[in-house]
């Protein structure tokens, strides 16, 4: 039998905040769902960083978390699509373009791409 812990997420859009209770073999972002919350989520494979949080207190393992560089995880941020509780945790979800940009943004020399116009036009 497989332990359980209680996750406290805050959600910084809605600022709602949800106590779940999640099993340690399971995804934290699939057992959410089951219990009727609905967090920010895309790709469900630890690809992109729509469902990014920041671990406030806890632990939280995440090994197919491709999506998010080691220096990242090293400072608390975590894909919850692919994450599991370790202990009780607190999070807190982030702005999708935020983490995207502090994970690309010293490759993109001219910063955030403008949308709408042609290359020529920039």
């Amino acid at each position: 039998m497989s332990r359980t812990y209680t996750i406290k997420v805050r959600d910084r859009a809605t600022g709602k905040e949800y106590n779940l209770t999640v099993p340690e073999d399971r995804y934290i972002l699939h057992t959410a769902e089951q219990q009727g919350v609905e967090l920010p989520f895309s790709c469900r494979n630890g690809a992109c960083t729509t469902c990014a949080v920041k671990v406030l207190s806890g632990e939280i393992y995440q090994p197919e978390a491709v999506g998010l560089s080691p220096a990242l995880r090293r400072q608390g941020y975590a894909l919850l699509c692919v994450s599991y509780a370790r202990s009780d945790l607190e999070v807190e979800t982030q702005d999708e373009d935020e983490v995207y940009e502090l994970q690309f943004g010293r490759y993109f020399a001219k910063g955030r791409v403008k949308a709408g116009l042609p290359l020529d036009e920039e």
